[in-house]
């Protein structure tokens, strides 16, 4: 029997190293008491050590007792063994969404890591040398494997995690000249042909909280540094409280929930 409405708590860019020990202790405890479901956008550990992965993982189930999905960030990547990294996380009950489609209480969940190229008439293109092109048809090869977990999801809700940030708007905030690496506009694209809830994702650290796609689908910016940079009284999480069978977002009492956007 469906849940009446799932509260889903989303945060991104923990950045858990060998000496996070015991200090995200209060974030799981909030989670813990205030979610259903744990959604972690990339950029989980800080240099992608298995070691790091494994004190992660051990302190984090040790508290919250979730389902939990997640998606690798580029901070995963950066000692080559994201595998044996996701193989961690997988034994732990984290199921990892690189092209992949999960439903948990009903509710649909598809997710990519993403990846850069800058946005709208400033995107970069395949064209030039080989580097650039390779470049571009990562971002490219990463759309089309979210393209692919929406078109496997059939539930009435449907929630996308990714690392990079798929609009402009919740990266404004960074420097001009980095956005052609925190997020890619090609990301919106399968966001706008499929009918999705809403989006969380991390990377940009001095990003912006709250946007919408052009087909008017909410986009939220989950990744911890700014969530305690704008929310310093509360846990560094979002809380989205929705029902599974229903379009409407249901009222939730945590003061991280996201607020109704402007249109």
């Amino acid at each position: 029997m469906l849940k009446p409405s799932v509260r889903l708590a989303a945060v991104g860019d923990i950045h858990y190293a060998r000496s996070s020990r015991s200090q995200f202790q209060p974030l799981w405890n909030a989670i813990a008491s205030s979610a259903d479901v744990l959604l972690l956008c990339g950029d989980i550990v800080d240099y992608g050590l298995p070691e790091e992965a494994q004190l992660f993982t051990k302190e984090l189930i040790a508290t919250v007792k979730l389902p939990m999905l997640a998606v690798l960030g580029n901070h995963e990547y950066e000692s080559s063994k994201q595998d044996e990294v996701q193989r961690i996380f997988a034994d732990a009950g984290i199921v990892v969404l690189d092209g992949d489609a999960k439903e948990v209480h009903g509710i649909g969940f598809a997710g990519a890591k993403g990846f850069g190229g800058g946005f709208g008439e400033h995107a970069l293109q395949a064209w030039g040398e080989e580097s650039w092109k390779r470049f571009v048809h990562e971002a490219v090869n990463e759309t089309l494997k979210l393209e692919s977990a929406l078109a496997k999801l059939r539930t009435p809700q449907r929630i996308v995690l990714l690392h990079y940030a798929p609009i402009q708007a919740t990266v404004e905030g960074e420097p001009p000249e980095i956005f052609a690496f925190v997020g890619s506009s090609r990301l919106e694209e399968p966001l706008n042909r499929y009918p999705v809830h809403a989006v969380f994702h991390g990377h940009a650290h001095r990003g912006s909280p709250e946007g919408r796609t052009k087909s008017g689908v909410a986009v939220y910016n989950v990744a911890l540094p700014l969530l305690r940079q704008i929310f310093p009284e509360h846990p560094p999480f979002r809380l989205l409280e929705i029902a599974p069978t229903q379009t409407e977002v249901v009222p939730s009492p945590h003061p991280l929930t996201p607020a109704p956007l402007s249109s």
